[in-house]
């Protein structure tokens, strides 16, 4: 056939054409010239192109959309800083079980190891915090190469791949009979896995005769898109639950086997103890938290994840959803009355919860000022709807709200995860709200954490999408402070912590939001009723004690 009778197309075309067969309706982007071929190739393909001010929220904003909409999300970024830059999204992703594809650009290949303009070993720089890290070769192979690295996306537990593309490799056309365009759903199988039948057996059977279960519900509950089938679960066999991370709303608050202050109380008194698609790290005291006495089983996607740390008496590595269906339907018919005679063991466990709860209820009426922080997240608490999307964004604040806020609905909790990556708010609000719009944004932010990325509110208002976002200003970084003043006396507490008094309301209000602020506690609510009236992206900047410290933050192990 002659070169001039054939369909040609570049590799910028093709890297779209392989985004629209995984699914992928937008990327986040912050424009170089090395990348421009792949925007132009989104056009054709009808992908929205959604430019942000920095990398780092386009490869947070990539991470949330994947954990709203279950699709893998996209961030493309230039060569050199605008890759480094995104580097932080990659690594929050990858604690985080975020599955994600990175794109970045790269010099071209007739410039190698010449010193072109931004080039860096970007492969080499992203295999550590990625499950898949490769260069593009060829034009010819741009799309399949894309189409690797979200298979790659979704080998084990899922996480971030990264592919950098030479200049010349996207920008180069090729006969589109030459490259090979994966074709939607026939690249890559199924990952749902409903682990071994004999584990699965054993487990109903420990379930059926444990006299004080308790099941904790992580985060691939959530990723497994598994609440019917753990809240099946813990209802027929009538077991209290705990939930951490994206797992967090499973069961709606005031569910009776819904339970979240007693958790530490659970784990020192029950004799059988499930750890659900959460491993073993500082979140869970590296497993020295559960009692020596129990009987512990751990239910992961990861293989490697099970049993690290801490020995587990039985281990199952499968989809939690499949998994714990499989458990509830193996467990029929043997009950025998063991669920009833659990009462006791709940009403116990509600007891525990009850005096937590009031021990701290002084705090959360506080009609103090500065305001007390559990004061400011009981308020949110309260304001929070069924279709409220909650996020947070920040340390001593966040974690404050860590024991006060439930989330009304499953997968309406966002945090930056296992990383504690601040900085997250901002892009998490970007992609939640362009996911779904239906749905009302909540986000909390410590002072110090909006200011990393902050500037992206300008996005939010260029794109028009609201949300009810609150900064718990206390002027420092409040987290460390604590920590400082523990190890060193309070004549260096403040030592490279302390932030301006920044009247962010009024930086809301020059980026053409909402924005107002609050000194005194009677004043949240209304406030934040004004901020979800408005339709514009909002900042309600609330003064809060800066000598008030959570309990999660003072318990931390690296400050004793």
């Amino acid at each position: 056939m002659p070169e001039d009778s054939q369909e040609f197309i570049s590799g910028g075309h093709l890297v779209a054409k392989a985004l629209k067969a995984e699914g992928v309706d937008r990327i986040y982007t912050l424009c170089g010239g090395h990348i421009i071929d792949i925007y132009d190739g989104c056009v054709d393909e009808g992908i929205e192109v959604v430019d942000v001010r920095h990398e780092q929220v386009a490869a947070h904003a990539a991470d949330g959309y994947a954990r709203i909409t279950g699709k893998p999300g996209c961030a493309v970024v230039t060569a050199g800083p605008g890759t480094t830059d995104a580097v932080t999204g990659v690594a929050n992703a990858f604690r985080a079980e975020s599955p994600m594809l990175l794109i970045g650009g790269q010099g071209a290949r007739s410039q190698h190891k010449m010193g072109s303009l931004q080039d860096l070993p970007h492969v080499e720089m992203m295999s550590p915090i990625s499950k898949f890290a490769a260069t593009v070769p060829d034009t010819e192979r741009a799309a399949d190469l894309v189409s690797m690295a979200f298979r790659e996306c979704y080998h084990g537990a899922p996480g971030p791949s990264f592919l950098e593309i030479p200049r010349d490799v996207l920008d180069a056309k090729v006969p589109v009979a030459k490259a090979r365009v994966p074709q939607t759903g026939r690249y890559r199988a199924s990952t749902r896995t409903a682990g071994d039948p004999e584990a699965v057996e054993k487990l109903a059977d420990l379930l059926v005769h444990a006299e004080k279960p308790a099941v904790l519900l992580g985060s691939q509950v959530w990723t497994t898109r598994a609440t019917e089938s753990a809240v099946e679960l813990v209802r027929t066999l009538n077991v209290p639950a705990y939930m951490n991370g994206a797992g967090r709303g499973t069961l709606p608050p005031g569910d009776p086997h819904h339970f979240q202050l007693s958790r530490r109380y659970a784990f020192a008194h029950a004799d059988l103890i499930v750890i659900v698609g959460t491993p073993f790290d500082f979140r869970m005291g590296y497993g020295r938290r559960l009692s020596p006495d129990a009987t512990v089983v751990q239910i992961d996607l990861d293989y490697r994840t099970v049993g690290k740390n801490r020995d587990v008496d039985l281990g199952i590595v499968g989809d939690a959803g499949m998994v714990l269906r499989a458990v509830t339907e193996a467990s029929s018919g043997r009950l025998n009355g063991g669920a009833v005679k659990r009462k006791a063991w709940l009403d116990e466990l509600r007891a525990a919860e009850q005096s937590a709860i009031e021990k701290r209820l002084p705090s959360l009426r506080s009609d103090a000022s500065p305001i007390h922080p559990y004061r400011l997240v009981g308020e949110i608490n309260e304001f929070l709807t069924a279709d409220s999307i909650y996020i947070g964004d920040g340390g001593d604040i966040v974690t404050f709200s860590g024991q006060v806020v439930q989330p009304k609905s499953p997968g309406h909790w966002m945090d930056p995860g296992p990383l504690g990556t601040l900085g997250v708010g901002v892009p998490f609000v970007l992609a939640a709200k362009q996911a779904r719009p239906d749905k009302e944004v909540v986000a909390l932010f410590g002072d110090g954490a909006f200011s990393l990325t902050g500037w992206d509110f300008e996005t939010l208002v260029r794109y028009n999408l609201p949300f009810v976002g609150i900064v718990g200003n206390n002027s420092s970084m409040n987290q460390i402070r604590y920590g400082q003043r523990a190890k060193y006396g309070e004549a260096r507490e403040r030592v490279g912590n302390t932030l301006g008094d920044v009247p962010y309301d009024k930086f809301a209000q020059m980026l053409g939001g909402y924005g107002e602020e609050v000194r005194d506690p009677a004043g949240i609510a209304p406030a934040l009723r004004r901020a979800r009236e408005s339709g514009l992206p909002s900042l309600i900047n609330v003064w809060v004690d800066p000598d008030a410290y959570a309990p999660g933050t003072m318990n931390q192990t690296m400050y004793k």
